[in-house]
C-alpha cells in the first residue's frame, strides 16, 4: 500500500476529500501535517469516519527563518517514509531544503503558467482569460512553476461571479486532485 502525507494550511477540503475519496482503498494517509494551530481542517480528522487520520502542527511563526521551518517540516515527513507528499492548500513558499529532499506535487486553483501565487483565483476571474481552471504541478523551487502534471477547465460564462466562478475551481479541484494522486501512485 503507498502512503502519502498530506499538508494543508486552512480549511482542508482538499485533505478531507481526499481521505475519503483515497484512504484506505487507493493509498494510505499515514499522516495530515498543517502550520498553523488553528487549521480548520484539523476537525475530524480523529473521527472514526476518516479513520483516525493522524495529524500534527508544525508552526512556522515558532522558526527563525524559512529554511529552519523546512529543515524540521522535512524531518517530520520523512519519519512518515511516503512515498508522495501532496500540498492541498499548505500556504508556504518552500525553500530548497523542501523541494531537494521531497516528492511533492502542489494543486494550484489556476491554468498555469499564468496566474501564480496565492491570489490566482481572482487574477484568473479578473483576467481576459475565456477559460478558468486548475493545475496539478510537482513542486520544484520556482513558486508554482514546477511541472504540470494534470489540468482541467471550463468556459468562463459572460454573467460569471467571482462567487460562481470559485465555486467551479472548488469542484474541479475535489474531481482532478484524487484522480492525479491515483496515477501517480499506480506509476510508482
Amino acid at each position: 500500500m503507498k502512503k502519502i502525507v498530506i499538508l494543508f494550511s486552512g480549511e482542508g477540503k482538499n485533505l478531507h476529500n481526499i481521505i475519503e475519496k483515497l484512504h484506505p482503498n487507493v493509498c494510505e494517509v499515514v499522516c495530515a501535517i498543517t502550520n498553523k494551530a488553528d487549521a480548520k481542517g484539523l476537525n475530524g480528522l480523529q473521527t472514526k469516519s476518516l479513520q483516525a487520520i493522524k495529524s500534527e502542527v508544525l508552526e512556522h511563526t515558532s522558526f527563525s527563518s524559512r529554511e529552519a521551518y523546512d529543515t524540521e517540516l522535512v524531518k517530520l515527513i520523512q519519519s512518515y517514509e511516503p512515498d508522495l507528499v501532496v500540498l492541498a492548500g499548505f500556504m508556504r513558499i518552500l525553500t530548497s531544503v523542501f523541494t531537494q529532499n521531497i516528492k511533492a506535487i502542489n494543486l494550484h486553483p489556476a491554468l498555469l503558467p499564468k496566474h501564480k501565487g496565492a491570489k490566482a483565483i481572482e487574477e484568473s476571474f479578473g483576467s481576459s482569460d475565456t477559460m478558468g481552471g486548475i493545475s496539478v504541478h510537482w513542486v520544484s523551487e520556482e513558486l508554482d512553476g514546477g511541472e504540470v502534471i494534470s489540468q482541467k477547465s471550463f468556459l468562463k460564462s459572460e454573467d460569471e461571479t467571482l462567487e460562481s466562478f470559485t465555486r467551479k475551481i472548488k469542484e474541479l479541484e475535489y474531481e482532478l486532485l484524487p484522480e492525479t494522486i491515483t496515477k501517480i501512485l499506480y506509476k510508482l
